[in-house]
């Protein structure tokens, strides 16, 4: 049994089914390629943007980086200045307190000197008269008229 193709039915089918492509892509089709393409340039969009905020980020935090071991350059340059003329403050509070230390001694010695040799007069005349005094007594008479020794 052999049917024969009814060319009219063929016909309209292919016609049917090229307007239902026609609508089909106009209403479904495009958009969603169109939704699909769009979507795709917002992600690549999207992901240059990342590379970008992501090359931005590394390169300011190199730059914070930098700031930050410049800082710490600064500081230690600073910390050690600041040692330097210190200890430099400190020394000169130490030769000044040593001199100072120096002429107070050099001033205590001179006028422990000073009273030693007049205590050593002192007891020079305190010897003297009671010398005079002693050979007086034994001898029960003034050894000299003026009260004064040789």
């Amino acid at each position: 049994m052999h049917i024969p193709p009814n060319w009219g039915t063929f016909g309209v089918l292919i016609v049917s089914f090229l307007v239902f492509w026609f609508i089909f892509s106009r209403l479904f089709f495009r958009p969603f390629l169109n939704l699909l393409s769009e979507r795709e340039e917002r992600f690549r969009s999207l992901n240059d943007r990342t590379e970008q905020l992501l090359k931005e980020a590394r390169a300011a935090d190199e730059a914070r980086e930098q700031r930050l071991n410049a800082i710490h350059r600064e500081a230690l340059e600073h910390r050690d200045t600041e040692r330097r003329r210190v200890e430099a403050e400190a020394a000169q509070l130490l030769e000044t307190a040593k001199a100072d230390a120096r002429a107070s001694l050099d001033a205590a010695r001179t006028r422990i000197e000073g009273e030693l040799k007049a205590a050593e007069h002192d007891l020079e005349q305190m010897g003297r008269t009671l010398a005079e005094e002693l050979a007086e007594r034994v001898l029960g008479r003034r050894l000299n008229g003026d009260g004064k020794g040789n």
